[in-house]
């Protein structure tokens, strides 16, 4: 049995606009040969990813230039330039994809020269293949994912050519052209780190979600989100909070997890009597933390790994506090709002029962088994080719129409090539920021400007770097934001103290609740889009939703056991009095405690109580359970009074 059928619906149109506002792509409806054409390119691309991460690697530079070239012409074939260009490819496409392949070609046979002379001694061509190459990188990733990211790898670019003319520590020598493209278009900029990680880590994981949900793994965790707490007083909002903790293991997007999930439990929040601006903001905070929740948190993690050099493993174990605190809070927040305005559960008869949908529960085996072969040591590349080949096989037992066939693995292998691009370009830009940064020195300059105002406050330079995740997050993707902020900010952390992987998992955190962080918030933007909100209510409902994240990162740098470091009762011990601390914070922000409206005085108490709770400590945790306790007498005392 499945649930019935909301009787409000989320139409496939707004749907297809919410997943635009994070890459504000302009996608073509191709047909005929030319979407043949593509259809086959794309599942080659991922077939052929997969077989160098796992029979046959190549030298890297020419692997990187491959997957953004090739990447290129799928991009430049299925994103318009202007909106209107939605059913063929015009010539001055035809001509860029000619040239992605012509820039292969250019790297591929002069390898050996290029590793020689790359950034030192370019010669005319280097100069005019690296300007043509990031030009085409600027104006892909403006297509696919929006114009914020674009416009600020422009002015890194200018940057390196006005330095000279710059006061202060903005002022560096000066780049020559050929100096500089040749640079840029090498393994220290658009081939380094971050495209690194997009041709290995993350299109790996993007095929496997693909995998995944094309063996109905994903109705499988929307039935059983419904099935356990469909019922529930304020279900609905319960489901989506379930449902962002299921399918942050398969999407490490924010706004795709806003519109896999909100398509149900938005039309379901409503009939039971959610406003709009909250059944969207709840969806929006719920999907946010998807890309904080382990296995596959958002793609900024795999590059976090790469530049500390750790097992990703490592920033999964991490993770799991600080994810298991936010979705703690957003639970908490639904209760309490449902108890304040009587909101209740869908009928049981509706629901699908709890045992009918773990008989499907065999649709976990590709992630018990990427998570069983992790464990085990394999790599991480072996154990999501298996988990691919695992979702595969799990979708044979769910029946005839479900079972993935030859043509079903291709349609799944083109369609993961498809949503693989919108992150390559993302990547290969960040690349451009990265390496301006390297390049000019601005990022050590930059700095030592923050130690200097923070002095010896490591507290205010961690409030900078908030701000800093925070402010490059507004409008541009999580990914992005991420190593940008962690190219700048995170050396100057290490500098005053801070752990590499606590400045690291800082940094992206903030990066990704700015997708929740008015005045530019893309999840709660997609949320209210589906659910015709106010965007703006929504934004600051789900800012409130969200506020332990705002919160948790500043804890895990004061007790490092909050990410897992330290002795097994030390972790415990801060996990509960932490888990205690995000409730009090809930009932704060609500203005809900034991069962009644509180004011205020017991509000604030309340407030600082639950930070006390949150912050690792014997002191601090008793004097947050006198303030909680002080509150609850008189709170109880006022109960009385009333009645009396």
């Amino acid at each position: 049995m499945t649930a019935k059928v909301p009787e409000e619906k989320i139409s496939a149109e707004a749907a297809e606009k919410a997943l635009e506002i994070e890459y504000g792509g302009r996608q073509r409806r191709l047909s005929g040969w030319t979407a043949q054409l593509v259809y086959w390119l794309g599942a080659s691309y991922v077939v052929f990813h997969l077989a160098v991460l796992n029979i046959h690697p190549i030298d890297p530079w020419v692997f990187r230039t491959f997957h953004i070239c090739v990447g290129s012409v799928i991009g430049f074939a299925i994103y318009g330039a202007r909106a209107a260009d939605r059913m063929q490819i015009p010539w001055y496409d035809w001509v860029m994809m000619a040239a992605s392949l012509a820039i292969l070609a250019y790297i591929a046979i002069n390898l050996d020269d290029l590793l020689f002379r790359a950034g030192v001694l370019p010669t005319m061509w280097d100069l005019v293949i690296g300007a043509a190459g990031t030009f085409m990188v600027l104006e892909l990733t403006r297509r696919a994912a929006g114009a914020a990211l674009p416009i600020l790898a422009g002015t890194f670019i200018l940057y390196a050519f006005v330095g000279p003319w710059m006061p202060g520590v903005l002022h560096h020598n000066g780049i020559s052209a050929d100096v500089f493209f040749s640079y840029i278009y090498s393994m220290q900029g658009i081939h380094g780190i971050t495209t690194d990680v997009s041709a290995t880590y993350i299109i790996l994981f993007i095929a496997f979600a693909c995998f995944l949900n094309a063996s109905k793994a994903g109705d499988f965790f929307n039935d059983l989100s419904i099935a356990l707490v469909g019922w529930a007083r304020g279900g609905p909002a319960k489901v989506a909070v379930v449902s962002g903790v299921l399918f942050g293991t398969i999407s490490g997007s924010a706004v795709g997890n806003v519109v896999a999930s909100g398509m149900i439990t938005i039309p379901m929040m409503r009939r039971v009597g959610y406003d709009r601006s909250t059944a969207a903001a709840i969806e929006a905070t719920s999907s946010t933390g998807g890309q904080i929740t382990p296995p596959i948190m958002g793609a900024g993690a795999f590059i976090m790994a790469e530049i500390l050099g750790i097992p990703y493993t490592d920033i999964v174990v991490a993770a799991i506090i600080p994810t298991l605190l936010f979705y703690i809070a957003c639970y908490v927040h639904c209760d309490l709002h449902a108890r304040k305005n009587d909101l209740r559960g869908i009928p049981r008869d509706e629901l699908p029962g709890i045992l009918t949908v773990l008989r499907r529960g065999y649709l976990l085996l590709p992630i018990v088994l990427l998570i069983t072969l992790l464990l085990m040591g394999y790599s991480i590349f072996r154990a999501g080719s298996v988990g691919i080949m695992a979702a595969v096989v799990a979708s044979w037992l769910t029946g005839q129409a479900t079972r993935m066939g030859p043509r079903a693995v291709l349609d799944t292998l083109a369609f993961s090539a498809r949503e693989a691009v919108q992150l390559m370009a993302i990547c290969a830009c960040a690349g451009i920021i990265v390496g301006v940064i390297a390049l000019t020195g601005i990022g050590g300059r930059f700095s030592n400007m923050v130690l200097a105002v923070a002095g010896e406050s490591r507290l205010l330079a961690l409030v900078f770097a908030m701000l800093i995740a925070l402010i490059l997050g507004m409008g541009m993707p999580t990914t992005a934001a991420y190593a940008v902020a962690a190219s700048v900010v995170a050396p100057g952390l290490a500098q005053m103290g801070v752990s590499p992987l606590t400045a690291h998992l800082f940094i992206f955190y903030y990066a990704v609740i700015s997708a929740i962080t008015p005045p530019v918030a893309l999840a709660s933007f997609a949320a209210a889009g589906m659910a015709n909100a106010d965007p703006w209510k929504t934004s600051f409902i789900a800012l409130k939703l969200g506020l332990a994240t705002f919160i948790v990162p500043f804890m895990f740098f004061y007790g490092p056991e909050l990410l897992f470091r330290g002795e097994w009762i030390d972790i415990l011990g801060v996990m509960l009095s932490a888990s205690f601390g995000v409730f009090l914070l809930a009932c704060s922000t609500e203005g809900w405690f034991i069962g009644r409206r509180i004011g205020w005085p017991s509000r604030a108490v309340l407030f600082a109580s639950a930070l006390c709770l949150i912050v690792p400590g014997v002191a601090t945790d008793l004097i947050g359970l006198g303030g909680a306790v002080l509150v609850y007498a008189y709170e109880r005392l006022l109960a009385r009074r009333l009645v009396a």
